[in-house]
């Protein structure tokens, strides 16, 4: 298998589905995965017939997490500095994804354990299948849930549910992580392709700009006081109204107010009007 083999994508509709494509290693994720997938959201973030990001597993899971051989032992047997390059290289793409200028969904398949939860977190939606199964299983072999592992779970569930997964290395499923608020949505295998879908063509709707304003924002006020959230917000806004050159924030109103062609709180302004 080549380095370019272990992603694979397609665009589609405005769409890039991309896959973690290591199905006979379940995707645990390598230093040359590691690699390629950051060179194939270099390839895709800026392109124009790309609008969402889709995060994938080809065959019955989603990631093992990282390849113990390969990222653990392999990478420590050249010393600090190998530990420190895979680090950095795994790392790199889970925050290059967390800040995509895309919105991104996570497409859960099949397992989800330990290291997976980086780019489960880092993706801005999530939606799973009913029997994907999804555990810290660092505690089964002496470790704690490292990489940001420990912070996600921290951020995105409970204290005693975050406890539970880190502490007893047991698995939930798809149902219970969706009630666990770990995804936003669980349903059958045979539906998530065509809900991700679904989902992803709403997304495609919005005002591009303001998507990526906004899923940046959830990041970042959470960790603000509340003054310091409104100030940020309005600064936030004023950059996307440079940013936006097809002025959406005005053509909204616009067709709002004149046209009244549609209301915000049923669905998005008319986009193919304001590039017109």
């Amino acid at each position: 298998m080549s380095e370019l083999d272990v992603v694979k994508y397609r665009v589609e509709d405005r769409i890039a589905w991309v896959y973690f494509s290591r199905p006979e290693k379940r995707n645990a994720m390598s230093p040359t995965l590691n690699r390629r997938m950051a060179e194939v959201l270099d390839e895709l973030e800026f392109r124009d017939d790309v609008g969402v990001l889709v995060l994938g597993g080809e065959g019955t899971a989603w990631s093992a997490g990282m390849d113990l051989k390969e990222y653990f032992r392999e990478t420590e047997a050249q010393g600090l500095k190998g530990v420190r390059k895979s680090q950095r290289e795994s790392y790199g793409w889970f925050r290059r994804l967390r800040w995509f200028q895309k919105p991104t969904i996570a497409m859960v398949n099949g397992w989800c354990f330990g290291g997976g939860f980086g780019p489960l977190f880092a993706c801005d939606l999530a939606i799973t299948a009913d029997d994907a199964k999804f555990g810290l299983s660092e505690i089964n072999w002496g470790i704690l849930p490292g990489g940001g592992v420990t912070k996600v779970v921290v951020d995105l569930l409970a204290m005693r549910d975050a406890m539970w997964l880190t502490l007893t290395g047991e698995l939930i499923d798809g149902r219970k992580a969706a009630e666990w608020r770990l995804v936003n949505e669980s349903v059958p295998l045979d539906r998530l392709e065509a809900r991700v879908r679904e989902v992803a063509q709403l997304l495609l709707t919005k005002n591009p700009v303001a998507l990526k304003f906004a899923k940046d924002a959830i990041r970042r006020v959470g960790t603000m006081t509340y003054d310091e959230a409104e100030d940020y917000l309005v600064r936030m806004q004023e950059a996307a109204n440079f940013h936006d050159k097809s002025d959406g924030r005005k053509e909204g109103i616009r067709q709002f107010i004149d046209e009244k062609s549609y209301k915000p709180g049923l669905g998005a302004y008319d986009l193919s009007k304001a590039s017109a």
